[in-house]
């Protein structure tokens, strides 16, 4: 298992609650969760623009019953919480958060210094 990065990743998802999202598909023009690949971990965000909630995290891609489970929360309208999603069409997408960038050298999301071997680098190098 690989923390993997993938471009123009979008779905949709209806699920509700704190738990794992089960994702619908991919959006129009792009691309599903399935370029993560199962069992790999990604940043991921989800965005209800209905109620105005949203949650940045590292979560796990399961390619049987295509879920994303919710690992790590980065950030959060929770106060960095799991947010409790109500019921209405939410976006789940791939996104490198800021905080793993910028001023930070810490762009492996957090993981123990023995989990770089899994890392793929982001220029296809040896990380």
């Amino acid at each position: 298992m690989a923390l993997l990065l993938a471009d123009r990743v979008k779905e949709t998802t209806t699920t509700t609650g704190t738990g794992t999202l089960t994702l619908a598909g991919a959006v129009s023009g792009f691309q599903s969760f399935a370029a993560i690949g199962n069992g790999n971990t990604t940043f991921y965000a989800v965005v209800d623009n209905t109620n105005n909630v949203w949650e940045v995290g590292i979560g796990t891609y399961t390619a049987s019953g295509t879920t994303l489970s919710r690992d790590t929360v980065i950030s959060s309208s929770n106060s960095n919480n799991l947010v409790n999603f109500s019921s209405g069409s939410k976006d789940v997408f791939v996104t490198l958060p800021a905080s793993r960038v910028t001023g930070s050298s810490n762009i492996d999301g957090g993981l123990p210094d023995s989990s770089y071997s899994s890392i793929v680098p982001l220029d296809g190098g040896t990380p």
